[in-house]
């Protein structure tokens, strides 16, 4: 019986070593997975027109000067539209990069319009309230878009006569969405 229970003993140890052994030889298991990536056209912006507000003339109490992105003209206060407007125009850009891709368009706050008249030192005028033609999205269809931006421009009392200029321009900023 010795012999038996020794070699029932001796069996259940084999049945248990093997399975351990038999366990940690088994394949393991794997697989892959595929990885991509597409780059796409850069986006781009330039500018095919400058904001220009034309001429007008003010009275001692200043006023507006509103330039919507359609290019209409409207005035307040002291500020007086002239029938020789100046060439008045709503700044266009031209927007390029990937077809059909949405983006969206960051305008500037405010600039300072400035002149130097004769006599009177430097002058300034501020403008701001940017409004561009499509909002603050646009989707380039067959990869571009134009539009235009508008502003208001605010005119002192008693503002110099003279050209108001800021040449630095002004930063209209586009990012894919």
């Amino acid at each position: 019986m010795k012999k038996i229970t020794s070699l029932l003993s001796i069996m259940a140890l084999s049945a248990l070593f093997s399975s351990s052994v038999l366990a940690q030889n088994a394949p393991a298991s794997a697989t892959s997975a595929n990885t991509t990536t597409t780059i796409v056209a850069p986006i781009a912006i330039s500018t095919t027109t400058p904001l220009n507000f034309g001429s007008f003339a003010t009275l001692s109490t200043g006023g507006t000067l509103a330039l919507s992105s359609l290019g209409v003209r409207t005035a307040t206060g002291g500020v007086k539209l002239t029938t020789t407007t100046g060439s008045p125009t709503a700044a266009k850009f031209n927007v390029s990069g990937e077809g059909t891709y949405a983006y969206t368009i960051t305008l500037p706050t405010a600039l300072t319009l400035t002149t130097t008249a004769t006599g009177t030192g430097t002058k300034t005028m501020s403008v701001g309230t940017f409004e561009s033609s499509i909002g603050t999205t646009g989707t380039l269809v067959s990869g571009s878009q134009e539009f235009t931006v508008g502003a208001l421009l605010t005119v002192g009392s008693e503002q110099v006569v003279g050209t108001y200029l800021n040449a630095a321009g002004f930063a209209v900023t586009v990012n894919y969405n």
